[in-house]
């Protein structure tokens, strides 16, 4: 478990920003995505941070877990939320892994003809 999720993001942080010094147009194009992802008014800002938030976890992807806790906090998400979004994102994960198992099991048999 992670003991300071405020020190990864400082950490991330720090390491994004070494990222767009070496990668400036990548990281300027990421940045123009991220503003357009959050942008439209069809989901609220704790919709689409709650969205983030399962994708993080979906992904395993700890940084992302952290922000959009973080940023689904401040747009004023409860608990009960949260724990609802988890649980999608626990069913989304496991759902498709099994997806892709049956695709490695059929990929497994058709080599084995």
């Amino acid at each position: 478990m992670i003991e300071n999720w405020q020190a990864l993001m400082t950490e991330m942080d720090q390491g994004v920003r070494d990222l767009r010094d070496v990668n400036p147009e990548v990281m300027k194009a990421f940045s123009s995505l991220a503003k357009s992802a959050h942008g439209g008014t069809a989901l609220d800002h704790k919709t689409k941070e709650l969205i983030a938030l399962a994708i993080g976890v979906a992904t395993r992807c700890q940084p992302c877990i952290a922000y959009h806790a973080r940023d689904a906090a401040r747009a004023g998400a409860t608990r009960a939320e949260i724990a609802e979004t988890l649980g999608m994102a626990i069913y989304m994960g496991a759902g498709p892994s099994a997806m892709y198992a049956a695709e490695a099991l059929e990929a497994f048999d058709k080599c084995q003809e």
